[in-house]
């Protein structure tokens, strides 16, 4: 009887060279013919799966924790981890892990390439990037394990049909998500959590991948709509419809944020930060970042971020 041979699975890597002050991480697939995804444990993929430093992804990370203790640090959010617990880290966010300890259950791993067919999936993970959840009881946490295992044995056996099985399995997954409850800033179900109700159209979509790349985060409106290729009035019609902010507004609150992870997780000066962003005139940034952040950039980052509370780096989420 034939066998069917299993390509090595996708691991992360940190991108070499990377100039940014921020480390990278991207999916290493071996060959042409392997799924850019990976479901595997925190052992399995070793040291960088529970990574201490802040670093960003070029892929969605869907973490199960099923035992341990860690505080998982998102977007400058702060998570105290009490298993089960359902994190999610979308492309171009920052997150690390502080005080791991004994951390156990499932990650999966998934290069935007693989929902190209699916972008309500798509559009559910990227509305759903600020947020972490637990199943609503021990059937539910039964539920989401199993799903995991079960897309994990057939990334395993890798028979004829593989593709199309996990990505089913992972629409399961994003289903079972959306019914947990969430926990953390602007913790409230997600309204039409699969995107049935089309909320997001393509032209949203593209733009908000657009701005989880730093690069751009210094560019006009009419930049991203030439990216995206509409006009600039389309793009001001198609944005606001699917999330109900402008681009004008979408880009000025990524810059302050990506303005936030900067000063808070790198040594780069303010005047630095500012040409990362795009602005010539650090001082006019200055204006910017008080106006938006309603602190100077250096007393924010005196300060760890905190107004009143001068001793806490981050945001602490009550888990």
């Amino acid at each position: 009887m034939p066998t069917t041979s299993r390509p090595a699975p996708a691991r992360r890597r940190v991108t070499p060279g990377q100039p940014a002050p921020l480390p990278r991480h991207e999916l290493d697939v071996a060959t042409p013919a392997e799924l850019p995804l990976a479901v595997n444990s925190f052992a399995e993929l070793g040291p960088l799966s529970q990574a201490n430093f802040p670093h960003r992804h070029t892929f969605y990370e869907l973490v199960y924790v099923t035992h341990g203790r860690a505080t998982h640090v998102v977007d400058l959010v702060a998570y105290e981890v009490r298993p089960p617990q359902l994190f999610l880290v979308t492309p171009g966010q920052v997150h690390h892990w502080r005080d791991a300890d004994d951390l156990q259950g499932q990650i999966v791993l998934c290069d935007p390439e693989f929902l190209l067919a699916d972008p309500a999936d798509r559009d559910a993970l990227h509305r759903s990037g600020h947020r972490s959840w637990r199943p609503r009881d021990a059937a539910h946490a039964g539920r989401v394990l199993s799903v995991l295992e079960q897309m994990r044995g057939e990334l395993h056996r890798a028979e004829p049909g593989c593709r199309t099985v996990v990505r089913a399995y992972l629409h399961i997954l994003i289903a079972e998500m959306g019914r947990s409850n969430p926990v953390g800033p602007d913790a409230h179900p997600a309204d039409d959590p699969q995107g049935h109700l089309g909320r997001a159209s393509a032209v949203a979509r593209r733009f908000d991948e657009l701005l989880a790349e730093p690069a751009l985060l210094g560019e006009p409106t009419r930049a991203y709509a030439r990216r995206i290729g509409v006009s600039v009035r389309h793009l001001n019609e198609a944005v606001p419809r699917a999330t109900g902010a402008t681009p004008a507004q979408l880009i000025r609150r990524a810059r302050v944020l990506e303005a936030k992870r900067l000063l808070l997780q790198t040594d780069l000066t303010v005047a630095q930060v500012a040409a990362r962003l795009g602005f010539v005139d650090p001082a006019y940034f200055c204006r910017f970042f008080r106006r938006e952040a309603g602190d100077a950039p250096g007393a924010f980052r005196r300060r760890g971020g905190k107004h009143h509370d001068p001793g806490n780096e981050y945001i602490d989420v009550d888990g």
